[in-house]
């Protein structure tokens, strides 16, 4: 890396004028000998622009701690905190908690706007703050920027209800989305219950409308169409609103408002008139994204049976495999540009359709993508492209454009990725002779590299491969590429050995800040010993880095959690942002030392619900714990208290979830059906529902969404009492939960109706239980064929002109078959 150097006699006196000039030739300066407080502060300032340097994150970092401890030489951080632009997101929690609440106070103009803040941060920096205000209020939480995400769930809930919702319209409207569940219900608990209904929802914008509860829009008929907009909906509330809108609203004006077009369903769509339909299809169209496959398949039927001859050619894909004959020639490109707009994944779930319509892709690109043109057509498309085409079908001046469109696919398959691999050092030849261009211009596809050509690259440019691999989206690197990354930095930085973080640690590499902030995911390589010898202050500044990396094995967690205990003294004693801090290391935690834990604070649960990993064990811990000392029982704990809860709600016995309050219930039922409890657990939960809803059978399509899993607690008579529309309501992960003993008493025209969606999450063992008719309607479903026998019969001619000619159901079966058996047949001609 390249850095500036100024030597000159007295130039520190001047730096503080020259600064300005640098521009981001700041951002490399690297003469920190003699210079003076007071200019450490200009520089700091001045650095605020190096933010936007992709690929020096870490040097900009490393530059602001040495500048940062310059500023404070000599002064308490209580005089200066204001004067330390953004470089106080490198203050460690113990430093802000010795603030006294008066300097944060003063400083909450610059401290509200700087970004990057850690949660044990901004909760310590609200804490400071929200104790020298002593009244929570519109105007001082409206100073607090990002720091408003540290107000815990409490003071939330002990506010005013009429700042609350201005609060609501103002800062927090900004940052809905990075509140717990527990504090988003707990300001909505507080807006709702005792105020005027009509106004509430008025108020609730975004996010946060997202998360009021089915059974409370239904104490409020008098919604209207403009309100709705700027909020987001789930399927539950969409489809109970525009049922309820459409009697009093035009189409037109419920579609406009986007979020409501999550609520059409199938019945409104096969309602429209031609006409309508076709004048309306644009904005089913433009929300497209919102639909979901169920209500794709819905509107692809009704073009079929109104205006077939201009149906958007993208649509031919979510119908039986069979109308894909229909394309050919002048509908190849209209077809093929259509689909490549739209994302396939979530058009078609069945694994055989699917393949059906990229053999139909095939055949209209002649086998082959000879250039620009041809990618550009493909569009989203080129995900989905098989190995064979990849390998064999695409020209390389076409390849050279692809790659930039690969880079974007984030479900890639190994066979592919090995394609893509072979073509691209075919394109740019051995990776020995790449430039350092090169390599960044491939980009994640760096990854793909064997061992040895990765570690070439590495010692040829260091920089590069860092850069990469902090580029890297969501999808998990390969092991070799981290362990690349982990040597390379490894091997770039001044061993230092770490004898004085404690016993057994003479001559043992330690890690440094520098180093894991470089690294990310690639501190998994870190030995456990390493870990062990971590110095006190790397810890207490990377933990909650640390606690994000999501391939460390058990013993590198017990590792750094032994060093937590180390640092911060007896469990009893961690504050509550300690505890926050360990995000991924918490799981380390067996029973005993989670019930040490103080567990008082449901903002403490809350963030150890977003682990995923709890044993059964440790999520009884952490309920009895906090149970315990919160000093509450289980029928004293509020809507909040359940949000934050989350999965350690599955530690109840059923029992337990007896003597929940069913007011409280009620305000949350979307949050528990995300639960993946046990069987025993769900129908203590479906009875639950039932006194919010009524009884299980007279449920509509909004109440079987809004409960989600708890569907899998319905007993085998409720289940075939349902109402077959009612079917594709289940939210999917309902579905998965319905034990295969239960499911199998579906009839085979409810199961033909579950949608696409859902009948793609049937379990192995679920199929298993179902009879050939009933294995066949399952087919129907991921098919996304008409289930209504009706719609078979009338279709019956249409579809038939569409395949090689077949016989007529009398020559499939004999004289005596049932006409659901006809109609499947009609469907189905392989059945």
């Amino acid at each position: 890396m390249f850095m500036l150097y100024f030597t000159a006699p007295g130039i520190t006196s001047h730096l503080a004028g020259l600064s300005y000039r640098l521009g981001l030739l700041v951002c490399f300066y690297d003469d920190m000998g003699e210079m003076e407080a007071a200019v450490a502060r200009v520089l700091l300032h001045q650095m605020i622009k190096c933010n936007h340097l992709r690929g020096f994150q870490a040097e900009v970092h490393k530059l602001k701690a040495q500048l940062l401890d310059i500023a404070m030489q000599n002064q308490t951080l209580n005089d200066t905190l204001g004067s330390l632009s953004d470089a106080v997101v490198g203050l460690t929690s113990g430093q802000l908690e010795s603030l006294s609440p008066a300097a944060v106070h003063n400083a909450i103009s610059t401290l509200n706007q700087v970004s990057g803040w850690a949660k044990d941060q901004i909760m310590v920096l609200s804490s400071k703050y929200l104790t020298h205000e002593k009244v929570l209020s519109f105007h001082n939480i409206s100073q607090m920027g990002a720091l408003v995400t540290g107000i815990s769930t409490q003071s939330f809930y002990s506010m005013n209800p009429k700042e609350l919702s201005q609060v609501i319209r103002g800062i927090l409207s900004q940052y809905a989305s990075d509140l717990s569940p527990a504090q988003q219900h707990g300001i909505l608990s507080k807006m709702i219950a005792p105020r005027d209904f009509p106004s509430s929802v008025t108020d609730i914008q975004g996010a946060f409308f997202k998360e009021v509860s089915l059974s409370a829009l239904w104490k409020e008929t008098d919604f209207n169409s403009s309100v709705m907009k700027e909020k987001e909906l789930r399927r539950s509330q969409a489809l109970y609103l525009y049922e309820l809108l459409s009697k009093k609203t035009a189409p037109a004006d419920l579609l406009s408002t986007g979020q409501l077009v999550k609520g059409v369903t199938c019945q409104q769509i096969e309602r429209m008139s031609t006409d309508s339909f076709l004048n309306h299809f644009r904005l089913f169209e433009k929300h497209l994204e919102l639909l979901s496959p169920y209500q794709v398949n819905c509107l692809a039927w009704k073009f079929w049976k109104d205006s077939n001859t201009s149906i958007p050619p993208f649509l031919l894909s979510v119908l039986p495999a069979q109308y894909l004959e229909s394309v050919s020639g002048s509908i190849c490109v209209p077809f093929l540009i259509s689909l490549g707009k739209t994302e396939l994944d979530l058009l078609v779930l069945d694994s055989h359709k699917k393949n059906a319509v990229l053999q139909k892709v095939q055949e209209c690109l002649n086998g082959s993508i000879d250039d620009e043109y041809d990618v550009d057509v493909l569009g989203n498309l080129i995900c989905h492209l098989p190995p064979a085409a990849i390998r064999g079908g695409m020209s390389l001046q076409a390849m050279a454009v692809a790659l930039h469109r690969f880079k974007f696919c984030h479900q890639l398959s190994h066979e592919q990725k090995t394609e893509i691999k072979s073509r691209l050092i075919e394109l740019y030849g051995s990776p020995r002779n790449w430039t350092a261009e090169t390599t960044l211009d491939i980009g994640p596809f760096v990854a793909l590299l064997r061992k040895d050509e990765l570690s070439v690259l590495a010692e040829k440019f260091p920089d590069t491969i860092l850069q990469i691999a902090k580029m890297a989206g969501p999808a998990p690197l390969p092991e070799e590429f981290l362990s690349t990354v982990f040597e390379t930095v490894h091997n770039s930085t001044i061993l230092t050995a770490a004898s004085n973080h404690g016993t057994g640690c003479v001559g043992i590499r330690a890690p440094s800040s520098d180093e894991i902030i470089k690294l990310g995911e690639a501190n998994a390589f870190w030995s456990v010993q390493e870990l062990q010898c971590m110095g006190t202050d790397t810890f207490i500044k990377n933990v909650e880095l640390l606690g994000t990396v999501s391939v460390f094995n058990k013993s590198q967690l017990i590792a750094l959690k032994e060093k937590a205990k180390q640092v911060w003294g007896m469990l009893p004693d961690w504050k509550n942002y300690h505890i926050i801090s360990l995000g991924c290391i918490a799981l380390a935690l067996n029973e005993s030392e989670i019930r040490e834990l103080d567990l008082n604070s449901i903002d403490t649960v809350a963030a150890l619900s977003q682990q995923t990993e709890w044993t059964p064990d440790q999520a009884t811990s952490i309920l009895q714990g906090f149970l315990e000392d919160s000093s509450q029982t289980v029928y004293e704990l509020k809507s909040f208290h359940l949000a934050g809860l989350g999965a350690n709600l599955c530690a109840l016995n059923t029992t337990d979830i007896k003597s929940i309050r069913i007011t409280e219930f009620s305000a949350v039922v979307s949050r528990v059906g995300m639960l993946t409890c046990s069987t025993p657990l769900l129908q203590e939960f479906k009875k639950m529902a039932e006194s919010v809803f009524g009884i299980a059978t007279g449920w509509n399509s909004s109440v079987m969404h809004e409960i989600g899993t708890i569907a899998g607690g319905l007993h085998e008579e409720e289940l075939k009492a349902l109402d077959k529309d009612l079917m594709p309501y289940f939210q999917p992960a309902a579905i998965r939960h319905i034990p295969a003993e239960i499911f199998k008493a579906l009839s085979p025209e409810q199961i033909a109706n579950l949608g696409p969606e859902n009948a793609a999450m049937v379990t192995k063992l679920q199929s298993q239980s179902l009879n050939a008719l009933q294995l066949q309607s399952l087919q129907l479903a991921l098919d996304g064929a008409r289930t209504s026998i009706q719609d078979a019969q009338d279709g019956a001619g249409t579809t038939q002109s569409m395949r090689t000619p077949a016989s007529s159901c009398a020559d499939g079966f004999s004289a005596g078959c049932s006409i659901w058996l006809c109609a499947l047949f009609i469907l189905h001609p392989t059945f």
